[in-house]
């Protein structure tokens, strides 16, 4: 959920849930890494059917380290965990960060898609003072400025939740006419898909709802591209998401630590082109699995 707390809370204190907003109409953009391109290339880099020639680094083979020893760190991680732990009946947890991946996974158990990205907004919502969203767009308005002082907050506060980042250059399209700002944000390697292993806990955990929460709620488009072969991810502060089902990260197969995959690769000898991640889209994976239970029926 990188880049959830942004400029509101630095100017206020406390924490309650916030009144929801309808969705605002936001300028179409593209993208761009500086150089010259037709169509945003800040897309989400997915496995390909086809397999490589040569060998690609394995992203798991080594995992990063991380201290969480400052009072920041500590203090963020510990927030997020108690309101995550509030929304869930008051779970238990401990204060570490693999303490907070664990809750995010309790969310996902037993839920709908749609229902893990609602609990994930209340989450978002309650982390915040009241009246944050109606302040922040009208302190805040849709601006280049605002784009690149929220890109900015990203990088300098949320090393704790994704690793370390950079800021980045991007085409956007603004007031009928393309600009350059420097609202991108650049993961090096996402902590939290490294942690979590997981392509649907990325999605529906934090790309979808951190999409929403700021285009939506505070009126500030976001875009953000996970590459699931490196783990970067790229948020674009001031470009607004394509429809979930539109996004390439919709057919993104599970990733090579995922105990689902593993099966997939022993059930298909490994041939077989790898299927989307079930927990991408649990209504898509259900139809799927009743159409399959029909046809099953019909041979017999």
């Amino acid at each position: 959920m990188p880049g959830v707390l942004n400029t509101s809370q630095i100017l206020m204190a406390g924490r309650q849930g916030h009144a929801s907003h309808p969705a605002i109409h936001v300028p179409t953009t593209s993208r761009l890494v500086p150089r010259r391109m037709t169509r945003p290339s800040f897309r989400a880099r997915v496995s390909s059917a086809t397999p490589s020639t040569e060998p690609k680094p394995d992203p798991f083979a080594t995992k990063e380290v991380y201290s969480d020893s400052d009072p920041i760190s500590k203090f963020s991680i510990w927030y997020f965990s108690k309101v995550m732990s509030e929304n869930l009946g008051n779970k238990p947890f401990d204060g570490t960060y693999e303490s907070f991946v664990e809750l995010s996974r309790e969310i996902m158990r037993g839920r709908t898609t749609k229902q893990q990205q609602e609990t994930v907004a209340s989450v978002l919502g309650n982390l915040l003072p009241p009246q944050s969203p109606q302040r922040f767009r009208q302190w805040f308005p849709l601006s280049r400025r605002t784009a690149e002082f929220n890109a900015w907050i990203t990088t300098l506060g949320f090393t704790w939740l994704v690793g370390p980042s950079e800021l980045t250059e991007v085409e956007i399209e603004f007031e009928g006419r393309k600009q350059v700002w420097k609202s991108g944000v650049k993961i090096k390697k996402c902590r939290y898909l490294e942690n979590s292993g997981c392509t649907g806990m990325c999605i529906n955990m934090c790309k979808v709802p951190t999409q929403k929460f700021f285009t939506d709620t505070f009126g500030l488009p976001l875009t953000m591209n996970p590459d699931f072969e490196t783990l970067e991810c790229e948020m674009i502060f001031g470009q607004a998401p394509p429809p979930i089902e539109q996004d390439e990260v919709y057919n993104q197969p599970c990733l090579s630590v995922c105990n689902i995959a593993k099966l997939s690769d022993t059930v298909g000898g490994g041939n077989s082109s790898p299927p989307a991640c079930p927990k991408t889209d649990t209504d898509r994976t259900a139809a799927m699995a009743k159409r399959s239970a029909s046809k099953t029926g019909a041979s017999v």
